[in-house]
């Protein structure tokens, strides 16, 4: 079984990816941690993520990049925003994400294109969503935990500005699959969260 999980920033697409990925003991993969890869391959060595080439040459890097914990931050979330807007990048990573998803067994993805393009075959879709400032209030509190000053101002202006990014893209824009289903966690605790994503997977695998 593949579960696709798609939405914007912070609407806690990751958080249900994982607990349904525990749920029915599947695989998960992040894939905006492949982009945040990337991002931090090109901060690292000194190269340009508005140029596409640089961001192409910084898309062959190991899996245990994928351990790395600065890609957690804000600045490679940022940066990764910008990446993955580049179309040969992500034809790049499309191998490794389709790889991942076809596994034997199945497996859970979320991020921005898992359910349009990765994998839009899932056995079940969801979108996560939330609204922006609910999202930059969950966002800003990762952060304010982590030990960053940054304001919650700035946070909101930033996830919209990746919302739009994400977006108006030419390739794989953030998008609901049109057979995908909505979930909005903008009041919703986690716990409920999760409960209502296992039923809707539930209800698109009976069909």
């Amino acid at each position: 079984m593949i579960i696709a999980v798609d939405g914007p920033a912070a609407s806690g697409k990751g958080t249900i990816a994982r607990a349904l990925a525990k749920h029915y003991g599947l695989p998960h993969l992040d894939t905006g941690l492949l982009y945040r890869a990337v991002a931090t391959r090109v901060l690292r060595d000194g190269m340009d993520p508005t140029r596409e080439a640089d961001c192409v040459a910084a898309s062959d890097f190991s899996d245990t990049l994928l351990d790395d914990p600065w890609l957690r931050t804000d600045e490679a979330g940022q940066t990764a925003s910008i990446v993955s807007a580049h179309p040969l990048v992500r034809s790049a990573l499309l191998r490794r994400q389709r790889k991942f998803a076809q596994q034997q067994g199945g497996a859970v993805l979320d991020g921005r294109d898992i359910g349009t393009v990765i994998a839009p075959d899932a056995d079940a879709k969801l979108f996560v969503k939330a609204t922006p400032a609910i999202r930059a209030r969950r966002r800003h509190n990762e952060l304010a935990k982590a030990g960053s000053s940054v304001t919650y101002d700035r946070v909101l202006a930033d996830i919209r500005a990746r919302d739009d990014r994400d977006s108006s893209r030419s390739t794989a824009p953030l998008t609901m699959a049109a057979d995908a289903a909505p979930l909005d966690t903008s009041f919703l605790s986690i716990e409920a969260a999760v409960e209502r994503a296992i039923a809707i997977v539930e209800g698109q695998r009976r069909g």
